[in-house]
């Protein structure tokens, strides 16, 4: 007589198992990644960094996240692994969580945010949903995610910590950079860091006397002309108003006594 399918048994290795260490970043060059906007960051990642939008901050315009990512993937409806997680992490780490889009349970919720607050975690970013939304906001504690739902997780596994994940459709290894607020979450890659953030100290001091003549509405557009031109684009001239108008007055005489329109 068969007893339970061996489909159901949770096999040790890929799929279920954690890492516990990674390599970070220097945390004051990780600091330095705050004083940049995740647009500006976006544009130098070649637009290829951001995670999807649907993942943005539920608890607040305000909040803003910049450090290492401490990566967990879980199966949809179990969080088995952020729990484990907690133990994991250290002051200042972004714990990332690839639920896979999930809408079908939350993976985190008041406690596990109570806990990772005590712990030192910077916050969370979840591909998935999370519960007990007014309870995180009480505890002003950084959560991005998809949106909430009242369905609470199981806590059985598989899962895994600190391998590569996929969050918002961008990969994600332990100790990339993570850089979140209001307009988005970027993912910065751990071997382009230093680099990337030179270039951000350069892009911005090449921009400053622009952005200004800009406020001052002292600017000019040839360049998109000039662009067009380049292209060879064509570019039609439409009538002007006062002809427009002509034409009209010539049409509606046709329509009404038969006169033709010039």
């Amino acid at each position: 007589m068969a007893n339970k399918p061996r489909s159901a048994e949770i096999h040790p290795g890929p799929g279920f198992r954690v890492k516990m260490n990674f390599h970070r970043l220097p945390a004051e060059l990780m600091r330095q990644f705050a004083q940049f906007q995740t647009p500006d960051i976006s544009d130098l990642l070649n637009r290829l960094y951001a995670v999807n939008p649907a993942i943005h901050a539920l608890t607040g315009s305000h909040h803003t996240l910049c450090g290492a990512a401490l990566t967990v993937k879980v199966f949809p409806g179990d969080n088995l692994m952020v729990h484990k997680a907690l133990d994991v992490a250290e002051p200042g780490d972004i714990v990332v969580i690839d639920a896979g889009g999930s809408t079908m349970n939350a993976v985190l919720g008041d406690l596990i945010s109570t806990k990772a607050k005590h712990r030192g975690i910077a916050g969370f970013v979840v591909d998935g949903l999370v519960r007990d939304l007014p309870d995180i906001l009480e505890l002003n504690f950084p959560v991005f995610a998809r949106g909430t739902t009242p369905i609470g997780p199981l806590h059985r596994g598989p899962g895994e910590i600190n391998f590569p994940i996929c969050c918002g459709g961008v990969v994600v290894n332990p100790g990339d950079m993570i850089v979140a607020d209001a307009a988005g979450v970027v993912v910065v890659p751990v071997g382009i860091a230093i680099e990337l953030l030179g270039r951000l100290n350069a892009h911005r001091d090449a921009n400053i006397e622009y952005l200004a003549s800009v406020k001052r509405g002292d600017f000019s557009n040839a360049w998109v002309d000039r662009t067009l031109e380049e292209q060879q684009c064509p570019v039609v001239r439409g009538l002007s108003p006062a002809q427009e108008a002509e034409m009209q007055h010539l049409r509606l005489a046709e329509s009404t006594h038969g006169v033709p329109a010039v």
